[in-house]
């Protein structure tokens, strides 16, 4: 229990998830306290900006019948901890880190400050082992980095939940000694979303390596805010102090920036590009950098979190600054998603900047680097062909335009689509990337090394494609 440093009952406003407190002294940035209302129920504050005499606080539940005359505000002199333990693995928090599932908190193995210990650039060691998530667009492509930040950038009704909860549920790290964990954080999500992970989990056994935190659209928006720190405060406990290899997958940051927006505007803060705050980059920063390996440390943080871009815009600030903060992006379709291809990804917007140094012999497979290479230079130029197509005919190509024709059907329909129950391993995503990659003339494939076209290069599949 901790006890109150100073007391306050000079509220002069309350705004929204917000209280302006007059008079303050000594009060400090991120420092947490509570404020009492007539009605004697205990609110957790925390202060998100000091003045010379005031200080703002954004309180963690409801404002609802608080009013500012008969408030009274009490700190603590403490930045928010949270308690944590190895046996919150299996549980189901909300997004102040209380229990969602009815049942206690285990007693914690230690108390962590939620805004995270950054890591020293000098002690970060460069990402280099693969993850395997099972989807071979991901796995076969743009393979996902222990210690990386990979976004999936998504669109209003393209199912990047289900997305999400495939990867929960399917990602491991090969070889490794050090167990593996999910931290999965659901950010302003919606009931019926929450209650599609929840039984999802609970019924394939994820939950079992998983710790599931949950922001509802119906939370208080500064819990909104607040939900991410929870879940990488819980990773970084399993993964610097515990040893874990942890995958960190949020859902969705478009719901945190804009409770971020939200707060902002209760500030009355100057608004930058379409109202977010001038910030917003400095703030996202301050999750995606929890990401990453350190040197004499066997844990490692990895971040896979999902936006939906407004309107599909690539451009929007939300997926604008957060690639410039992460490595890559993958892209999901929404032409894809009509032609009835889940996952439906966008091969050709998408990137991951580590995944070179992640694959290929000792790691994945030898081939691993020509086929990914290959794959997306001979789909690039089956698009093209395509469009030719639709001017001219495809009775009108020649014989090697009418194959890339057949390559890109097949490379959309086997090796990209994939069932959401089905998990490839790294080997049988490959083979399935040759199976499509030979019915193309093995003069073709000019970004593949001569020794590992002869060693993988299917001339049956070629020789029985009709066209």
């Amino acid at each position: 229990m901790l006890t109150p440093v100073v007391s306050y009952s000079t509220v002069r406003e309350v705004k929204g998830p917000l209280i302006v407190i007059e008079k303050t002294r000594g009060v400090s940035y991120g420092e947490i306290g509570e404020v009492v209302g007539p009605d004697g129920e205990p609110r957790r504050v925390q202060v998100i900006e000091v003045g010379t005499d005031y200080a703002v606080a954004q309180v963690l539940g409801g404002t609802l019948g608080l009013p500012a005359r008969g408030s009274t505000v009490r700190f603590y002199g403490k930045t928010l901890k949270l308690p944590v333990s190895e046996q919150l693995i299996g549980r189901i928090l909300d997004g102040k880190g209380q229990p969602r599932d009815h049942m206690p908190l285990p007693p914690p193995e230690d108390f962590r400050d939620v805004n995270g210990e950054p890591l020293n650039p000098y002690s970060r060691e460069y990402p280099e082992e693969p993850i395997e998530t099972g989807i071979s667009a991901i796995d076969g492509l743009y393979t996902l980095v222990r210690g990386q930040k990979l976004p999936i950038f998504s669109g209003t009704g393209l199912p990047h939940n289900l997305m999400a909860a495939q990867v929960v549920r399917q990602s491991t790290v090969r070889g490794s000694e050090e167990g593996f964990a999910v931290v999965f954080v659901g950010v302003g999500i919606k009931t019926e979303e929450a209650l599609f992970f929840m039984d999802e989990f609970r019924k394939t056994g994820a939950l079992r390596r998983a710790v599931a935190v949950l922001n509802l659209a119906s939370d208080p928006v500064a819990e909104r805010v607040l939900a991410p720190r929870i879940g990488l405060t819980i990773a970084e406990y399993l993964a610097w102090q515990l040893g874990y290899h942890v995958l960190v997958v949020i859902t969705d940051m478009t719901n945190y920036c804009e409770g971020l927006r939200e707060l902002s505007s209760g500030r009355g803060e100057l608004p930058g590009r379409r109202g977010y705050p001038g910030y917003m980059y400095t703030d996202l920063a301050t999750i995606y950098e929890r990401a990453g390996k350190a040197h004499g440390r066997k844990g490692s943080v990895t971040q896979f979190p999902i936006l939906t871009m407004p309107h599909d815009d690539i451009t929007h600030p939300i997926p604008d600054l957060t690639g410039y903060i992460t490595e890559g992006q993958l892209v999901l379709s929404r032409a894809m998603w009509g032609k009835g291809i889940y996952p439906p990804f966008d091969v050709i917007m998408s990137l991951s900047r580590l995944a070179k140094d992640a694959i290929g012999e000792g790691k994945t497979r030898e081939d691993h680097k020509d086929v990914a290479n290959t794959l997306i230079a001979a789909y690039s130029k089956a698009l093209e062909i395509r469009n030719l197509a639709t001017l001219v005919g495809e009775r009108n190509l020649g014989w090697r335009e009418r194959r890339y024709l057949r390559f890109a059907d097949a490379f959309e329909q086997k090796f990209i689509k994939q069932g959401y129950y089905e998990r490839r391993s790294f080997e049988e995503t490959l083979d399935i990337g040759w199976d499509v990659l030979s019915i193309l003339p093995e003069d073709e494939l000019t970004n593949a090394r001569p020794q590992i076209t002869q060693k993988f290069y299917r001339r049956h599949v070629y020789e029985s494609v009709q066209l």
